[in-house]
């Protein structure tokens, strides 16, 4: 039988012939299937999947590479509906390349990267100089998200069939509302016409004018002025009711507020075509993170209280709150080190994903399979793309995990430029082992498949 290869030695950014994944967990609830099996994929598609299904002739071929899941997850790779990619204008926080190797390492074959960019994404050429630079170092496929206005100032709406037939998959001001109820229901109309998504930032900026946090009792305890629920509340409110006149797609980015979900709940109950996401820190972190005045802890929307954190991860086991999405926000030290009103608003979230997830799975506040799905099925569907899914003759789109790997995060770990995470020097649970996207390995772990292997002698039963 073929020798079970240390992943230092599986080749990234290619396309193996024959690979095998013997003895693994795979979850995936596209296929209502968690069970221990074995993975066969020949030419970047899985071809046999099952109890069995690595048979000796397969794990007998010189041209397999096998690698041995016992105590390992199989899950279908993620997709991201909101990341930061930098580039264009701000490539010193990240770029393009450093975007997708941290997305490789996080378990991501697809990344939706947002259009706040110097220049803003708000043109085809923007779009397809994007989609371009991201083809060209390969790792996970790139899709843009339009601007809704021109400039995300809010006035005069972008050319949305250009956009689209440029490859982007929604649109969005991201980071700047749409406040204008006029210019907002324009929006979902146009934007229903080519059936893009509508992703809104809900902030009413009249009632947030210089919020530096929450507002509530460690923002008067710091001496910030706070950021109240309701600013947030109004907003998804007021577009819900824009999305039921128009029958337009409608998605709320990073829901924070417990009002918010009550909001979705009962919109979603009267059929309205509304979705939401929610990222890794709201549903972990709260506003106590920035006792301190801890720059790192500064995000947009900010850190709430724990019934909203409570709130939000109900609503997302319940499917009020349909993506988790990771506003991956990559900021240098000159945004961070300095004194909090100056810092700007944003975390990492890409690489860290895994472990912040699994524990809260651990913890039992959500199933391994709703995790799953709110990073595989639910965003596909927002965005109209194919669910990277573990059925047999698809094509190899997933992620290798080791639940139980227990590391303290280094910032040489990181493959993004910045370093922007309150998890720096914390001991995790849980890493990516190895990614496959588009039927290519982007990402392999070599460290954690070193040390899974060290104890064991050559053609034992390493990974």
């Amino acid at each position: 039988m073929a020798a079970p290869v240390p992943a230092q030695v599986v080749p990234a950014h290619t396309t193996l012939p024959l690979l095998i994944i013997t003895g693994v967990r795979a979850v995936d609830p596209a296929q209502r299937l968690d069970a221990v099996v074995d993975v066969v994929m020949e030419g970047g598609s899985i071809s046999r999947i099952g109890r069995g299904a690595a048979t000796q002739d397969l794990l007998q071929s010189e041209q397999a590479m096998v690698v041995r899941g016992d105590g390992l997850l199989l899950l279908p790779a993620f997709i991201d509906m909101h990341a930061h990619l930098r580039e264009p204008g701000q490539e010193y926080k990240e770029d393009i390349a450093s975007g997708l190797a941290a997305a490789a390492a996080g378990g991501f074959a697809h990344v939706c990267a947002m259009p706040n960019t110097r220049p803003v994404n708000d043109t085809r050429a923007v779009t397809e100089a994007m989609i371009a630079r991201a083809r060209s170092v390969g790792g996970p496929a790139l899709h843009p998200i339009g601007a809704i206005t021109v400039g995300q100032r809010g006035q005069e709406l972008t050319e949305m069939a250009d956009l689209k037939e440029a490859g982007a998959v929604g649109v969005s001001d991201d980071g700047r509302c749409v406040t204008s109820s006029a210019v907002m229901r324009r929006a979902l109309e146009y934007a229903s016409t080519f059936d893009l998504a509508v992703i809104q930032h809900a902030e009413d900026h009249a009632l947030t004018e210089g919020a530096q946090m929450h507002e509530g009792a460690i923002s008067t305890r710091l001496g910030l002025r706070g950021w109240p629920r309701v600013a947030e509340d109004i907003i998804v409110a007021r577009d819900v009711l824009l999305a039921e006149a128009t029958g337009a797609r409608y998605h709320v980015a990073h829901v924070s507020s417990l009002g918010a979900v009550r909001i979705l709940r009962e919109a979603k109950s009267r059929g309205i075509s509304v979705t939401a996401e929610v990222t890794p820190h709201h549903l972990t972190l709260t506003d106590e993170a920035v006792i301190g005045y801890d720059a790192v802890c500064k995000v947009n929307p900010p850190l709430r209280e724990q019934a909203d954190v409570d709130a939000l991860r109900e609503a997302l086991a319940d499917g009020t709150i349909d993506v988790i999405a990771t506003d991956h926000a990559p900021h240098s030290s000159l945004e961070k080190d300095c004194e909090f009103v100056e810092a700007s608003p944003g975390m990492l979230g890409l690489e860290l994903v895994v472990p912040v997830l699994l524990g809260l799975v651990r913890a039992g506040n959500l199933p391994l399979g709703r995790v799953v799905d709110a990073l595989t099925r639910a965003p596909a569907r927002v965005v109209g793309l194919d669910a990277p899914t573990l059925a047999q003759g698809a094509r190899a789109e997933l992620c290798l995990v080791d639940p139980e790997h227990r590391y303290r995060l280094d910032p040489s770990r990181l493959r993004s430029k910045s370093r922007n995470t309150p998890l720096l020097g914390r001991e995790l649970c849980g890493q990516v082992c190895l990614t496959m996207a588009g039927g290519r390995i982007v990402f392999v772990d070599p460290l954690i498949e070193a040390q899974r292997s060290a104890p064991q002698a050559p053609g034992g039963a390493g990974s």
